[in-house]
């Protein structure tokens, strides 16, 4: 696909385009589908992992729970560090060459490369082998996710600074988004379950159906990033891994109120959605009684999420972003507060509760993405940073994303061993304590519940008005 032209209205530079929002141009259908196309991708990458890996390391591989979670920890650790330089070095090849898009095409290469390796462990390898293969993988894998995600989530800002148009924009992806986790929470156990008796074979083959639709999307979404005229010699700017990096990420959270609490709102329903996807094989299996009954639980989920998304869209559209926010929440809040009935009467009236859940997701994942590049342009205008510095927004952005999905996996791995749950390798039958299955249904519904409620109230300190986009937006003039 070719690049897009000025004639769709696309800022060809690292600013933001000029305009109010009540005069921003309207951007083009296939620019609105060029860059939904990369949360297939995204989302892919966020939900496949974070459903099977641990149930793979611990009903597969012979890993211990404990050894499960430290494994997608360190990864996440590593994905953490590295984000902020991935931040910075996004902005310095805006400058350099004028398009982010350099770096969005080697994760576009990298990342199904390194997702197949991580389901690839071969038969008859010691446990503690496995985990570290499985371990390398993932470093490998998560590092070639951000080299596409932090320029991915800057160019919103770049692409237009109406603030409904990011709406729009925002909702269409989000809409992609759950159509992934669809396709490859749902897809991806089915593909695996073709192979009952051989599951190391199962994963191996999933992975590699999912390694072809990530490098699709990645590639088709690299496209989009707009290409401008360098503003800086290619020599000049900090160097690849250095100090200054960190500094940059501080600085813009201490600069920008804004963004520290949409930050903490985004992290704490990260850790508290990472917790639901991680645990949701185990209920399908210990809870339910079914392992197939995971493909269930993610229809539940993304039927109302896609209905829904264009919703909490024209909600927004009258009420504002935050209100939005805050009612989704408080709706998810609900959901998973009557979850909390699994815990006396499991059965397949839970998936009311996830429906209604879903429902919410989708509003939870809108605003906030539209809302951050709203954050960027703010930024931009009001900063003494003249070229702006959306890519260091983006790096500590999706560094807090990704330690908020990580933990929601180690919270679950420690419950896990908390309460007794016993691990197998493949083609093994155990029966787990009483304790182990309390704890996966509380993992499931009290816990996400209490970090729900302590979103809410950081997001009382996101004070970021249409008023005020608007007014950045005619400064940048």
């Amino acid at each position: 696909m070719s690049s897009p032209s000025s004639s769709e209205s696309v800022p060809m530079s690292g600013m933001p385009a000029t305009g109010t929002s009540a005069t921003a141009a309207k951007l083009p259908a296939r620019t609105i589908t060029r860059y939904a196309a990369g949360s297939l991708a995204t989302g892919g990458f966020a939900t496949l992992p974070g459903l099977v890996l641990v149930y793979y390391l611990t009903d597969s591989l012979g890993v211990t729970a404990l050894a499960a979670g430290l494994i997608v920890t360190l990864a996440k650790i590593w994905d953490v560090v590295i984000d902020p330089i991935i931040g910075g070095l996004s902005d310095r090849t805006l400058a350099r060459t004028g398009s982010r898009r350099g770096p969005m095409l080697i994760g576009a290469v990298g990342l199904p490369i390194a997702f197949v390796l991580m389901f690839a462990v071969p038969p008859g390898l010691a446990p503690a082998v496995s985990a570290l293969w499985v371990l390398i993988a993932f470093v490998a894998a998560a590092t070639f996710f951000s080299m596409f995600q932090i320029p991915y989530i800057a160019l919103p800002a770049e692409l237009t600074n109406g603030y409904k148009e990011r709406t729009r924009l925002l909702t269409w992806r989000v809409v992609v988004l759950t159509i992934a986790i669809l396709l490859f929470g749902a897809g991806g156990p089915e593909i695996r379950d073709l192979f009952p008796d051989n599951q190391l074979l199962g994963y191996l083959i999933m992975a590699a159906a999912a390694a072809v639709l990530l490098g699709l999307s990645l590639w088709v979404a690299s496209t989009i990033a707009p290409q401008g005229s360098p503003t800086i010699s290619a020599t000049a700017g900090h160097k690849a891994f250095s100090a200054t990096h960190y500094r940059e990420g501080l600085r813009a959270l201490r600069d920008s109120k804004p963004f520290r609490a949409l930050l903490a709102t985004f992290m704490l329903q990260g850790l508290a959605t990472g917790l639901m996807l991680a645990g949701a094989q185990y209920v399908a299996t210990w809870v339910l009684h079914d392992q197939g009954a995971v493909t269930i639980l993610f229809a539940s989920l993304i039927a109302p999420a896609l209905l829904f998304a264009p919703v909490w869209r024209w909600i927004a559209d009258r009420i504002g972003k935050v209100r939005t926010f805050r009612i989704a929440s408080l709706v998810f809040l609900v959901a998973t507060i009557a979850l909390v009935g699994m815990l006396l009467w499991p059965g397949m009236w839970i998936l009311a509760p996830v429906g209604i859940a879903g429902a919410a997701y989708a509003g939870m994942q809108t605003m906030p993405m539209a809302m951050l590049p709203d954050v960027m342009s703010h930024d931009a205008a009001t900063s003494d940073d003249p070229d702006g510095r959306a890519g260091v927004f983006g790096g500590v952005w999706t560094a807090g994303e990704t330690a908020g999905m990580a933990l929601g996996s180690t919270t679950l791995a420690l419950v896990l061993a908390a309460t007794g749950y016993v691990e197998s390798v493949a083609s093994v039958t155990v029966t787990q304590p009483a304790t182990a299955v309390s704890g996966i249904a509380l993992a499931f519904s009290l816990f996400p519940a209490l970090l729900m409620l302590a979103s809410l109230a950081t997001l009382r300190g996101y004070t970021l008005s249409e008023t005020d986009v608007e007014r950045a937006a005619g400064n940048l003039r």
